[in-house]
């Protein structure tokens, strides 16, 4: 196991937010423009404490998902002020719980604060654990020419390309027919 339990799990959730953006999401749309949207973003990956269901919510979760998205292109050196102004931002004050069925795990935000800012948090201690252990070459972005997508490589030997089967096998079709082409040139 690379990361704890409940690091892996935010970072995932990240992945998942930072993927409903216009130039990375599977439509090409903004897969996070509507209440509905978030709705059905939550059901796939529930999140605990408050959720206003509201426009404004939208808006903020979107401000999430761009800091999250800049934060994961970051060296290791440059995201540590992205993460630490998270953190501030937010007057997070690191402490452990237990809820849901989760065993013991971190939180740095009330239950009650907005929806954004939790997100923004559990992203951020999150990135503190990959920096501290090294490992920001595990976050990473699409290889795929025509894709924008970010995940987390939390392969054995971090040799994860693409974010997704789908891009990697279009990838690999791509190579196969220009291999093909050349053979027959």
């Amino acid at each position: 196991m690379l990361f704890a339990p409940d690091t892996e799990e935010a970072l995932e959730f990240a992945t998942v937010l930072a993927n409903t953006a216009p130039d990375a999401s599977r439509s090409g749309a903004d897969e996070l423009a509507t209440v509905a949207d978030l709705a059905r973003l939550l059901e796939t990956c529930s999140f605990s404490g408050r959720i206003d269901r509201d426009e404004a919510e939208v808006r903020e979760v979107r401000q999430a998902r761009a800091q999250i998205r800049e934060v994961w292109t970051l060296g290791r050196d440059e995201a540590v002020p992205a993460v630490n102004r998270m953190l501030r931002e937010a007057r997070a004050l690191p402490y452990l719980t237990r809820h849901d069925g989760s065993d013991w795990h971190m939180h740095a935000t009330e239950p009650d604060a907005p929806l954004a800012e939790r997100i923004r948090v559990e992203a951020a201690l999150a990135l503190i654990d990959v920096i501290r252990m090294n490992e920001t070459d595990r976050l990473r972005v699409c290889a795929a020419d025509d894709c924008a997508g970010i995940f987390v490589d939390l392969s054995r030997n971090g040799s994860k390309r693409f974010c997704s089967v789908r891009c990697g096998n279009r990838m690999n079709m791509v190579a196969f027919r220009a291999r093909k082409a050349g053979e027959r040139a």
